[in-house]
Parts: structure tokens; C-alpha cells; sequence
């Protein structure tokens, strides 16, 4: 076999130091909203991402809808109803903070995204008249027709805009360059950050970034449960890229995290169950109330959250009588009484009533408009389907007026998950923060996926904005940059060239296998004080043993080493988090069999973790510790309410 040779410079050893007031990892829709804010500020503003700024992120390839615009103007609800709601429906186990935030700031980021070139209008009239249409603005809605608060979007135009903007506001991205370690110092004895240690992925050359601020605006953790060896782009519902780095560089850095024993079982997968994740959809999301029939073509029933069957396909989209709106999306999965929207008749049921599988998605039986948007517009946006789905199907002859879309697993699902099979999604778990979005870490602030109970576009865009903003006030109390620490630099640089040196041993691959099937033993959907501890004993094995075996043979694997071992930390982190609840919890989705005790009032509390000289710290935070959250919001953000908001 001829040898390969690397296309890039060896940078290898090689150290630059850049200098900035706000210093944004993380290059998503939330990275970039956060530098936007800054820049605005008059801040200079270093963003860095690991791959491509321009179409990075979970979102980055696109995305169909917007939840939780509660200000745009055909709304008939307000921020403070819909974000009491997301907290009341999760009994607290939710961010009230950054839901608020969200349903009050997030129709001005979609504003903001217009003006920069991206697509929120049927400009075209291509849907005029439709029933989800508002004609006099243009704009487009989901799921509740009547209260309008969840708009249908043309994501894949966002990120290239955001793009364009951050470099007319003159903000310096770095890009395809990793961040792998926070810096920090102590100053009147409480920790600061002081910026960051970054690689390039390309050349190997070693980046210390100094800054006043820091943003962590990374994804959420990944590839934890489900990841698949042989077919490495395929991992869980996110992109495979999503790895939780930013969590694990705050877990090594003594940041405070809360709500990481909760995990759900899995959805959506390729790891071998299901390809594409999506399937044939569900009706949580993009597919959204698309009609459904059984094997014999016998329509699968809609009810209301009454369990009457709805007879129209209008009927789907809207609250019933006595309501006031219905909650759908991806952190909604069964909601209470009061917020429950049309479903389809649970699988269960279906089976006793004699329904047949396979079923399938008909569109054939949708309305027109209806059709149209979810196969062309909503299918075509989705980064997840537009490819797997509307593309792959269409060039082979698929037409929705006459053909349907088979569901290979029970109901909506892609495929029948074990219990065991996890993911980190549905409001998972994530940093502790205030009201600025600041952490325990003086001058490290979070946003977006890094945030507990994390939810879509909206919320990552408009909480990285108002990190933005927050971090960039913070920045004017610091007068200079802090001296770096250059032992912790050597440290690290030495930590991240390690499987360099070495032409054989482990791979990336086999360590990131051999953690999931960890974390499928030992923390699956039944838990308790033995397993858990056995789980901790074997990744610490790993540790020891495995980790000074890892190699690699470029940069790029290089880099794929460096994720395993933040999935490692993250991992190990999940499993401490589990040993401290000491009781089962329904809305955690956390079952112990050795307190099987569910939701007992005196654990019904936030349970943070952080790491305090390599030992896990328990703390404990009350579940409505974030207060009103109207008069909380409007005492912190009078200079946004009186000036910079639409």
C-alpha cells in the first residue's frame, strides 16, 4: 500500500498566543450569537470551531422549525406562559432562566437572521392561503395553529448567513481548530477564567488564547451510549461531531453541572438499529401530524388528550376545548394533562385494536399544503432528512401523492431501542449557571447545548446571545489580560501529542467502544449502587491501562483521540452524578433499584457536580432557584428591553 501523505503543514511544537477581550468556543448557532453580541459591543472577539464555522454545529446543515417565538407578532401567548409551562411540565426539572430567555429574546434573534440574509418568510407565496400561513406577514407555524408560537423556518440558510456576519463585524474565527482545556487562575481566592488551549486538527500547532471572558458553546455529549465502529459517521440523533468537549473541559476545570444522571432511552439512532436516524420520522417533530396507516392501509387514529378521535387533519393543530395551548417538541416527550396535544393512538392499544405492522407515513392522505411543506420544505430543511430521505427517495421515484414511507420500528419510532441504549437528550443535563448564564467560574460563561435542560434553535440562539452581551459586560471590569501559566501549557501539550509518539496500540475507535458498552452495562435504564460502581471501577481500568496504549497516525485521528478521551471524562462524570440521586425520579427518566422511591420531596432538588482535586463534590440547588422569572428577567435586562430589543 502506497503511503499516505498528510496535505497539510506539521506544525507539530509550534505555540501561538492570541489575544482577545471575549474569547467564544464553539462555532454553532449559539458560538455565533454569542460573538455577534460581543462584536456589537465593541469587543474584540475570537471565536474558534473545530470544523467549519460556516455549517458547523448540530444545526449547521439545517433545521425546519423554531420553537418558543412568543413575541412575533401573530403570537397568542406570552414568554412568561410558555416558559412557566416548559418548568411546570418537567416539575422544575428544567432552566427556567434560559427557557425565558428563549420565548422573550428568540423572535428577535430570527429578526437578527433575516437581516443578515436568512430565510423566515414565505417570500415566494409558495403556501399562500395555507391554513398555517399568516398572509400578511408571511410567517409560518407548527404544531398549534391557533396560538402561533413555533415557527416553520428554512434553517439550511442560517449558519452561511451568521457566517457572513461575523466577519463583517471583523470577529477572528479560527477555524478547524479544537479547543481542549479552559485556563484559569485563582484571584482573591475564587477561580477565574482566563481563556483557553486549543490544536489545529490540520497541522498539530499548539494555541494558547488569553481573554477577559470565555464562552462555552459547545454541543451536548454524544457517542456516550450509542456509537458504532464500523460505520464511525453514524453514531445518535446528533452529528456524530457532537461530543461534549466543552463539558469535559468544565468538568477537568471544577465547573459545576447538574441533572447528568438523567438520560432517556434511545430515539433515534444509526448505531446499527436504525438508518436513517429519522426514519420515517416522528411526530414529535418534522413529520408532524403527518397521517399514518397500518399494514393493511387502515388509518392509524388521532386523538385528542381526552382520548376522543379527531377527525380532520386540522383538528391535529389545535388545543381542544378548555385549553389554552399544547406543548410539542424535542424536550416535550409525555407531557402533563394540561399541556398535552393530539397524538396518535398509543402503540399498545393499537395492537389490542388489531392493527397490523408495519405501518407506515401516508401522505397521500394530507391535505395538499400540508403535504407540500412537510415533504418538501420541512423534510427538505432538516439537516437529518433532507439527504437520507427527501433526496435519496426522490431520485429513486418516490412520490408522496401516491407512495408511503414504511416505519421499521414500533409507531413513529426508527427502530425498537433497548433500555439500556441511552442518549443525552429530551431537557438533558448540563452546566449550573445564574442569571447572567455565568457559571461557578468567574468569567466563563455558558449558552446553548452547554446549558442543563438544553432545548433547539430558538434556545441556543438566543441564549448565546445573551452570554454574549453579559460576558462582554464582565469584560469591562477586567483591565488586563492574566499571565498564562506556562507549565499548564507544557502539560497539556504534552497530554495532547501523547498518541503521536507511539506506531501502535489502541485506536480511537476501540477505546469509544469499549465506553459505550460500559455505560449499556453499568448505567443503563436500571441502576444502582454496585453496577454504578463497577461502571466507575472499569472506565478508571481504561484510564490506566488503556489510554497510555492509544495511537494515531495524523492529526486528524488525532483529533477523533482527543473526543474519546473527552467521552471518557463525560462518561465518568454521568456515573458519579448517578451514585449522588439517591431516589428514583420519574421526570429524570432515572430509575434505581436500590431506591426504587420515586420523586420523594426532600430529593426533589437540583444535584450539581463538580470535580475538586480529582474527588466529585456533591452541592445541591432548590428547584426554583431561579424565581419569577418575568421580574428576574426584566431587574437584569433593562438596558435590552429600553434600547437593543425589536
Amino acid at each position: 500500500m502506497a503511503e499516505y501523505n498528510w496535505p497539510y503543514p506539521d506544525e507539530f511544537g509550534q505555540t501561538e498566543t492570541v489575544d482577545s477581550d471575549i474569547l467564544v468556543l464553539g462555532g454553532g448557532l449559539a458560538g455565533c450569537f454569542a460573538a455577534i453580541a460581543a462584536a456589537r459591543k465593541g469587543k474584540k472577539v475570537v471565536l474558534v470551531e473545530k470544523g467549519a464555522t460556516k455549517r458547523s454545529g448540530a444545526a449547521g446543515t439545517g433545521f425546519d422549525h423554531w420553537e418558543s417565538a412568543c413575541t412575533n407578532p401573530c403570537s397568542q401567548v406570552t414568554p412568561e406562559e410558555i416558559a412557566n409551562a416548559y418548568v411546570d411540565e418537567q416539575d422544575h426539572y428544567s432552566n427556567g432562566i434560559a427557557h425565558y430567555i428563549e420565548c422573550r429574546e428568540g423572535y428577535d434573534r430570527m429578526l437578527d437572521l433575516e437581516s443578515f440574509g436568512g430565510k423566515i418568510r414565505d417570500t415566494e407565496d409558495e403556501f399562500k392561503g395555507a391554513e398555517f400561513r399568516d398572509d400578511e406577514t408571511k410567517l409560518m407555524f407548527a404544531y398549534d395553529y391557533k396560538n402561533r408560537f413555533t415557527l416553520r423556518v428554512w434553517g439550511s440558510t442560517f449558519k452561511p448567513a451568521l457566517y457572513e456576519e461575523l466577519k463583517r463585524l471583523g470577529v477572528t474565527i479560527y477555524d478547524r481548530t479544537e479547543a481542549t482545556a479552559l485556563l484559569t487562575t485563582i484571584e482573591n481566592g475564587k477561580k477565574r477564567g482566563i481563556g483557553a488551549i486549543g490544536m489545529n486538527v490540520h497541522t498539530g500547532k499548539l494555541l494558547v488564547f488569553r481573554a477577559k471572558a470565555t464562552l462555552l458553546t459547545m454541543s451536548r455529549p454524544a457517542r456516550v451510549w450509542l456509537f458504532n465502529p464500523d460505520l464511525t459517521g453514524l453514531c445518535e440523533f446528533r452529528p456524530m461531531q457532537s461530543i461534549g468537549s466543552g463539558h469535559a473541559m468544565g468538568w477537568r476545570a471544577g465547573m459545576e453541572f447538574t441533572m447528568m444522571e438523567k438520560s432517556v432511552k434511545g430515539e433515534f439512532s444509526a448505531a446499527g438499529r436504525s438508518f436513517p436516524p429519522y426514519g420515517t420520522g416522528n411526530n414529535h417533530n418534522t413529520w408532524y401530524a403527518a397521517t399514518m396507516v397500518d399494514a393493511r392501509g387502515v388509518e392509524i387514529p388521532y386523538l385528542d388528550r381526552d382520548g376522543n378521535v379527531l377527525k380532520t387533519v386540522s383538528e391535529r393543530y389545535y388545543p381542544v376545548k378548555g385549553q389554552k395551548f399544547f406543548l410539542k417538541g424535542g424536550v416535550i416527550d409525555e407531557p402533563k394533562y394540561e399541556y398535552r396535544g393530539p397524538e396518535t393512538m398509543p402503540f399498545d392499544e393499537l395492537i389490542k385494536r388489531g392493527y397490523k405492522l408495519p405501518f407506515y407515513a401516508d401522505l397521500s392522505r394530507m391535505p395538499e399544503m400540508e403535504r407540500k411543506v412537510i415533504w418538501g420544505m420541512m423534510v427538505g430543511e432538516e439537516g437529518k432528512t433532507k439527504i437520507p430521505i427527501l433526496q435519496y427517495n426522490t431520485e429513486r421515484g418516490f412520490d408522496p401523492e401516491k407512495h408511503m414511507l414504511q416505519s421499521y420500528g414500533n409507531g413513529w419510532q426508527s427502530a425498537a431501542f433497548l433500555d439500556q441504549e441511552r442518549q443525552l437528550f429530551g431537557a438533558p443535563g448540563g452546566i449550573m449557571h445564574d442569571w447572567d448564564l455565568k457559571t461557578n467560574i468567574d468569567g466563563i460563561y455558558a449558552a446553548g447545548d452547554q446549558l442543563f435542560a438544553s432545548d433547539c434553535a430558538g434556545f441556543a440562539c438566543s441564549t448565546g446571545y445573551y452570554a454574549g452581551r453579559k460576558a462582554a459586560d464582565y469584560s469591562d471590569t477586567i483591565e488586563e489580560l492574566a499571565e498564562i501559566d506556562q507549565a499548564e501549557v507544557d502539560a497539556e501539550r504534552e497530554r495532547l501529542y501523547a498518541p503521536m509518539n507511539r506506531t501502535e496500540g489502541v485506536t480511537w475507535k476501540e477505546l469509544n467502544m469499549a465506553i459505550s458498552k460500559a455505560m449499556q452495562n453499568y448505567c443503563g435504564g436500571v441502576k444502582n449502587d454496585d453496577l454504578l460502581i463497577q461502571g466507575i471501577d472499569l472506565l478508571k481500568s481504561y484510564r490506566e491501562e488503556i489510554v497510555p496504549q492509544l495511537y494515531c497516525n495524523n492529526p486528524h485521528e488525532l483529533m477523533r483521540t482527543h473526543e474519546v478521551l473527552d467521552i471518557l471524562d463525560v462518561s465518568e462524570m454521568i456515573l458519579q452524578a448517578c451514585l449522588m440521586r439517591k431516589s428514583s425520579s420519574k421526570q429524570l427518566c432515572f430509575y434505581r433499584s436500590d431506591y426504587p422511591q420515586m420523586d420523594p420531596k426532600e430529593d426533589h432538588c437540583f444535584i450539581t457536580i463538580r470535580q475538586e482535586n480529582g474527588v466529585p463534590v456533591r452541592g445541591t440547588v432548590p428547584g426554583d432557584y431561579f424565581g419569577d422569572l418575568k421580574t428576574e428577567y426584566e431587574k437584569r435586562n433593562q438596558d435590552y428591553i429600553g434600547g437593543e430589543a425589536r
